[in-house]
């Protein structure tokens, strides 16, 4: 079974785009996203309408997920026009390449290392380092990963943290975030005064809602699964960051295709120039690859997911809110000093 080094030049051969598919499933997924909004403001029924929004959002997941593999260069990299569409995507997106480059980048550098800040990702503390901080500190700990804040992630992850923090940051670096606020804010405005607040809801805000916090949560849950691994920095490694820290997440083939194959995750943090649609050759064709966590967009599975919340070093692996409330009752009986809880 290859591993280390071996296994990432395993891929190396699957990183290479094919240039006519890479554009192929740009133009489609862009015009079918076009022709969904339209149908959101021109069908003729209601029930078309949503419809029309509802898949207007799985076509942004899908047509975000191309954006995400331009920004790596894994596909029509060099090409002035596909930057065009692109850079024009993430402000539409709220997602600027200026933001969305940089802390992802850091986080595909960095995945699974429990003392780095947590740019481009969920933070993640120890059981110990929960125990120690303020209650102000674990509330705002824990709305970080609260499932409401993760399923409004249209207004926590994309609009707040992707476009407001980041221009407040550093305005300079991140014009395009300010951007990206005044174009959603003032079309919105104007779809309300010209169309109405109905159309505003199916052109903007069901589509935005669903393809944000579908990927607001498939971001979480393919680094905050049963099993994940996380390492202090001194021991983390690339490769093993990949297979063993994030998932592969099942999915019908309906959804493969509205997500781009983003749950073969742990082949893409391995290679991460490896087209999406070449993800599941990948899988079929190194057995490496097979031997892999999964998790899935199943009730119990997300709800399995969102019942972690910090990790354990002494049992390698992390806990619910419930384990660190019975770890704290056993170790108060054998020392009731706080200070030996905390460690």
């Amino acid at each position: 079974m290859l591993e280390g080094k071996k296994l990432i030049l395993a891929t190396k051969p699957y990183a290479r785009e094919e240039r006519a598919k890479s554009w192929l499933y740009t133009i489609s997924t862009l015009l079918l996203l076009i022709m969904a909004l339209t149908g959101t403001l021109a069908l003729p029924y209601l029930v078309l309408k949503i419809m029309a929004s509802i898949l207007s959002g799985l076509l942004i997941v899908r047509m975000f997920v191309i954006y995400h593999d331009h920004q790596h260069h894994a596909i029509l990299h060099k090409s002035w026009l596909a930057e065009v569409i692109m850079v024009t995507f993430g402000i539409y997106v709220l997602a600027p390449s200026s933001i969305w480059k940089r802390s992802h980048d850091y986080h595909h550098k960095h995945n699974s290392k429990l003392f780095s800040a947590s740019i481009g990702s969920y933070p993640i503390i120890t059981r110990k380092k929960f125990e120690s901080i303020t209650p102000a500190e674990r509330r705002t700990y824990l709305f970080s990963r609260h499932p409401i804040t993760i399923a409004a992630g249209y207004l926590s992850m994309f609009m707040i943290g992707m476009c407001v923090q980041s221009f407040a940051s550093s305005p300079r670096k991140h014009l395009d975030s300010l951007l990206a606020l005044i174009i959603h804010i003032g079309g919105s405005a104007g779809i309300i005064y010209f169309l109405g607040w109905e159309s505003w809801l199916l052109f903007v805000l069901v589509p935005f809602t669903i393809a944000c916090g579908l990927g607001a949560y498939l971001f979480y849950a393919q680094h905050n699964f049963p099993g994940v691994t996380f390492n202090v920095n001194k021991d983390w490694c690339y490769d093993k960051a990949a297979l063993l820290s994030s998932s592969y997440m099942v999915m019908s083939p309906v959804m493969k295709w509205f997500t781009g194959n983003i749950g073969y995750h742990h082949i893409h943090h391995l290679n991460a120039r490896i087209p999406f649609y070449r993800l599941p050759e990948v899988m079929q064709n190194i057995p490496a690859m097979q031997q892999v966590k999964t998790t899935s967009l199943g009730f119990r599975d997300i709800c399995a997911c969102f019942r972690l919340k910090v990790w354990d070093p002494e049992q390698d692996r992390m806990i619910s809110l419930r384990e660190v409330r019975t770890i704290r009752r056993a170790l108060l009986k054998r020392a009731p000093d706080p200070a030996i809880v905390a460690g």
